[in-house]
């Protein structure tokens, strides 16, 4: 596979085959993921991978998710066209790129600097200018000013649901988050009346989340 039109035709596949197939609706995220050439995100060396059905290593001990994951977390978002999302764990990039698509603005964090001034290079590269960048701690997600998010994704599981993380939803804000060690459970939490309302989706397996909330947990 070394031409674009054989990139764009595994990319079509992978989406009427991983993920319509498994039920996901969402007009607008699957738009997304069908325009989004999700190869341009992987080393060349791993590109024969970026529409197989499974995560692929992008360095650093890290992996870009198995589409059908990163489509599924999007969906149960319920993103509109104006909002703002944190994203903890930029990684290479990809599930960015399908956020920043759907929404205003994506706010990302990521604690491997190498990580991140890569994928800002191929976000940038692929025409994505609202997007904002922080090589950091993702525990305490957006930490260098006070804003309210209208919803959150995780892409590393943390033993316990950050509060530092579910302080920054806003009221009606959703958060989708990996929690556990070994099993882990994915999360949809919701702010409604100022209380958080969580619900298990189901089992997953993401990178753990090695941050100072975690680790003081």
């Amino acid at each position: 596979m070394d031409t674009e039109a054989a990139f764009t035709n595994a990319r079509l596949q992978m989406v009427e085959e991983q993920i319509v197939k498994r039920g996901i609706k969402d007009l607008r995220v699957l738009d997304a993921i069908r325009n989004i050439p999700r190869h341009k995100f992987i080393d060349i060396k791993s590109r024969s991978e970026a529409y197989l059905d499974h995560p692929v290593s992008v360095g650093f001990g890290q992996t870009i998710s198995q589409p059908y994951i990163v489509a599924y977390m999007t969906e149960a978002l319920r993103i509109k066209p104006g909002d703002r999302i944190l994203e903890i764990g930029t990684g290479c990039g990809y599930q960015t790129a399908v956020l920043a698509s759907l929404c205003h603005e994506v706010f990302t964090v990521e604690i491997i600097p190498e990580l991140i001034a890569q994928a800002k290079e191929i976000l940038l590269e692929l025409g994505f200018r609202n997007v904002n960048y922080l090589t950091g701690d993702g525990t305490f997600g957006w930490s260098i000013e006070p804003i309210e998010f209208d919803a959150i994704i995780c892409a590393a599981a943390p033993r316990a649901i950050p509060e530092t993380l579910t302080a920054q939803l806003r009221e009606g804000g959703r958060m989708i988050i990996p929690v556990g060690e070994g099993t882990q459970n994915l999360v949809l939490i919701e702010k409604k009346n100022g209380k958080l309302e969580s619900r298990n989706l189901l089992p997953v397996r993401f990178v753990p989340m090695t941050g100072a909330v975690d680790s003081a947990s």
